[in-house]
């Protein structure tokens, strides 16, 4: 037996108007019909197309995460740069960094180096553009994998209305059948 996950099998004697008849197995449980086999087939697409959707949704939940860690690593430089005196700007003026251990590691764990505690204009100018730069990049590729996730999610709704569909009709045609020959 293949592993495949609906087989055909002729019923020897059998046949209606000259056409031979055939039952199903549909996964390793034979005897069944045509709608049965019908029903597996469809569904078990819709299944896969869901593991799908869960993967990226996964993946989306991941990039918001970053953005908003990215997010909290940009508002303590903007804090620091806020203390900077307005007059007589020089890049060796100096400003301390809240919280800099945490701010540092977060921005460390998204390949960020370089925060400190205690930082110079001129670097804290600089961070900021490196911070704001890969948040631009993860916002990009979050907008991107936002919109592969709604194409995987329409394309399992439509799976699943196919299959609701296709169901349908297969039981209509039993009924109908049945109906004609009583």
């Amino acid at each position: 037996m293949s592993n495949s996950l609906i087989q055909t099998e002729a019923l020897s004697g059998c046949s209606v108007y000259g056409v031979k008849q055939v039952q199903y197995t549909v996964d390793g449980v034979s005897g069944k019909d045509y709608a049965a086999a019908l029903t597996a087939a469809a569904f078990k697409e819709a299944a896969a197309i869901e593991v799908a959707v869960s993967g990226y949704a996964e993946v989306v939940r991941q990039r918001i995460r970053k953005l908003e860690d990215l997010g909290s690593v940009m508002a303590a430089l903007n804090y620091a740069v806020s203390n900077l005196k307005i007059k007589d700007q020089e890049s060796g003026d100096t400003a301390s960094v809240p919280n800099a251990v945490l701010v540092s590691s977060t921005a460390q764990k998204y390949g960020i180096d370089g925060i400190s505690s205690i930082m110079t204009r001129r670097s804290l100018y600089n961070k900021q553009n490196e911070v704001q730069y890969a948040m631009d990049k993860e916002d990009n590729d979050l907008k991107q994998d936002s919109v592969s996730l709604n194409s995987y999610m329409s394309k399992r709704d439509n799976s699943f209305s196919t299959a609701a569909k296709l169901v349908k009709k297969a039981s209509n045609a039993s009924d109908s059948a049945i109906g004609n020959i009583g």
